[in-house]
């Protein structure tokens, strides 16, 4: 197992030596000189600096940011609070709210207030060309998301992964830690979510029971104060 004492700094210096981070580096060089690509650069490791490694509590893995116009912040499923709240982020309060009996604000995308609680928001890909879903399925991604993945998964803080579709589940051969609890479920987009087994998951309320059985403070998953 890897040292407890690793930072996203230390795991980043390493990653930048390998020859498929140049490579990567090389394409988005291009891309972000040539087209429009979301989020802006400065954005693509928002992830990272939001949530430190060792605050990590709980990972919910994403595909590719949102490709429309202000939309892509560098966090999984959210947006910035000036844009309107995606369809599955929609559901994904729905079923916050039947489970743990709240009141989600479904004015407000932005998930930040999650990040920092240590919610790491990762998506697979992290960027992607305005209005082409998938437009930057680079193996260079593909190696950097496993080896972050890999990484988590060799930590002994417990932490709750979870896994939103049949993309998202793909990945569960390599968290094999049995300090970690996996929770699986088809993706909250409103094609998959109304076919059945995303309402009712009850993921919120799992991912806190497991977290406060380890002595973890639990996520506060409410993103407003003012329905507090």
């Amino acid at each position: 197992m890897k040292s407890e004492n690793q930072s996203w700094d230390t795991f980043f210096k390493a990653e930048q030596a390998k020859q498929y981070t140049r490579e990567l580096q090389a394409f988005l060089d291009d891309e972000y000189a040539k087209h429009t690509i979301y989020p802006p650069r400065q954005m693509l490791f928002a992830a990272f600096k939001k949530t430190p490694l060792d605050k990590v509590k709980v990972v919910i893995l994403g595909q590719d940011p949102y490709h429309q116009p202000y939309q892509a912040m560098g966090l999984s499923f959210s947006v910035p609070d000036s844009v309107a709240v995606p369809m599955s982020l929609i559901n994904i309060y729905k079923e916050i709210e039947a489970d743990l009996q709240v009141k989600m604000d479904f004015s407000s995308g932005d998930l930040s207030c999650w990040a920092t609680q240590g919610v790491l928001l990762l998506n697979a890909f992290l960027s992607v060309r305005q209005g082409q879903p998938l437009s930057h399925r680079h193996d260079g991604y593909t190696q950097f998301f496993e080896q972050v993945l890999t990484l988590l998964n060799s930590l002994q803080q417990p932490m709750v992964f979870l896994l939103w579709g049949s993309f998202a589940r793909g990945y569960r051969k390599l968290l094999t830690n049995p300090r970690h609890l996996i929770l699986e479920s088809v993706h909250p987009s409103p094609l998959a979510a109304n076919r059945g087994g995303w309402f009712g998951n009850r993921h919120f309320s799992s991912t806190n029971e497991f977290l406060l059985r380890h002595n973890i403070a639990p996520i506060n998953w409410q993103n407003s104060s003012r329905f507090e």
